[in-house]
């Protein structure tokens, strides 16, 4: 986009020259929509900071098997997690990459912005 319509003086025609493509948009949009739920971002979390098998997330999220199972696999659609069977167990944990590290990140610095400190966690 060379011209926009009007002239303000403001750069908005250079910030439209080195604005990422639409789908790189949605991409991220995504991403964010699938972490937009709290038992998603809880999960997540949850395997941020550990492995884990699908009974014992169950008991640490206070859910049924088949709810879990259900956000596991929207988690793992979106690359944010992975998972490995041993035996009859499944595993999973946070997906290695620089996205889901500055996810997790993002989500405890937003923790420590929104929930007070010595309020109960």
């Amino acid at each position: 986009m060379s011209h926009l319509p009007h002239d303000h003086g403001h750069q908005s025609a250079e910030i439209c020259e080195h604005m990422p493509s639409a789908p790189n948009f949605e991409a991220a949009g995504k991403m964010l929509h699938t972490l937009g739920e709290s038992n998603r971002i809880r999960l997540f979390w949850i395997l941020c900071h550990c492995e884990e098998c699908v009974i014992n997330l169950s008991a640490m999220m206070e859910m049924s098997s088949p709810a879990l199972s259900h956000h596991l696999k929207l988690l793992k659609e979106a690359g944010l997690i992975v998972s490995r069977r041993k035996g009859k167990e499944v595993y999973y944990s946070a997906s290695r990459t620089e996205a889901v590290r500055f996810l997790h990140q993002s989500i405890e610095s937003l923790m420590e912005i929104t929930c007070p400190k010595g309020e109960a966690k």
